[in-house]
């Protein structure tokens, strides 16, 4: 590690969890950011901010002005711009240091084995269940361990799905593919900060899956109540009737 990455990453390096040693494991590792709207920006600021050495990038959508009240990512001047791009230049402004490759496209099962089969974890924040449950099949079938969340409102959650392993759950565990509503901020509206605390979460867990720290929620949902600001975990069981992880 070279002087300068060791004073720009020195807070981090002086956590006995972290040192050097687990600096460079994040480093060292790549991630894949689906979806660079509320929950990706912060997840995709902070990651790059903590020295994840490989950033990909994943989204089709161009910069609008109604993104602008909770993509922090994206700023006024950005408006028309495809938002990897867009993305890809504030994080690369942000740590040069680091490396960022860009997918500009919709995602479906044959680009998504691409991307997922070269990185190491898999960050979704997309909004609805159709992308969710194909990131999770793909991840599944993979082996990777996937980081979803969801925002409305003023709520969110957060989960690790690593339904390769045997007792853990994976998302569809969770959620049954038939008869679910699919709330999205875009129907329902999200209050900013809610989008940045719950992409912040996500960015942590991350890291701490990284670097094998703490409770990294595999088999638990986090859930958040920014109105009553209350955070809730509830265990997730595996299904044995799953169709993807068993």
């Amino acid at each position: 590690m070279e002087d300068q990455e060791l004073l720009r990453y020195s807070k981090q390096i002086m956590l006995p969890q972290v040192d050097v040693e687990g600096q460079q494991k994040i480093m060292d590792s790549t991630v894949l950011i689906i979806g660079m709207g509320g929950l990706g920006s912060p997840t995709a600021l902070y990651l790059a901010a903590a020295g994840v050495g490989h950033i990909v990038i994943a989204d089709f959508d161009q910069v609008e002005l109604s993104n602008l009240q909770r993509q922090i990512i994206h700023q006024t001047k950005d408006i028309g711009d495809d938002k990897v791009n867009s993305a890809k230049n504030k994080l690369t402004e942000l740590n040069p240091e680091i490396k960022v490759t860009i997918a500009n496209e919709l995602i479906h099962t044959d680009n998504l084995n691409e991307l997922i089969k070269g990185v190491d974890i898999v960050l979704d924040g997309t909004d609805n269940f159709e992308s969710r449950f194909e990131i999770n099949k793909v991840c599944v079938e993979n082996k990777k361990p996937l980081i979803s969340a969801a925002v409305v409102r003023f709520e969110g959650q957060v989960s690790v799905f690593e339904g390769h392993q045997k007792n853990l759950p994976c998302y569809q565990c969770l959620y049954s593919v038939e008869g679910e509503e699919n709330e999205s901020c875009i129907e329902n509206g999200v209050l900013a900060p809610v989008a940045g605390l719950i992409g912040t979460i996500q960015a942590l867990q991350a890291i701490k899956v990284i670097l094998n720290l703490g409770d990294q929620l595999s088999g638990s949902l986090l859930l958040v109540d920014a109105l009553d600001l209350s955070f809730r975990k509830v265990k997730i069981g595996k299904d044995p009737k799953c169709p993807i992880c068993n």
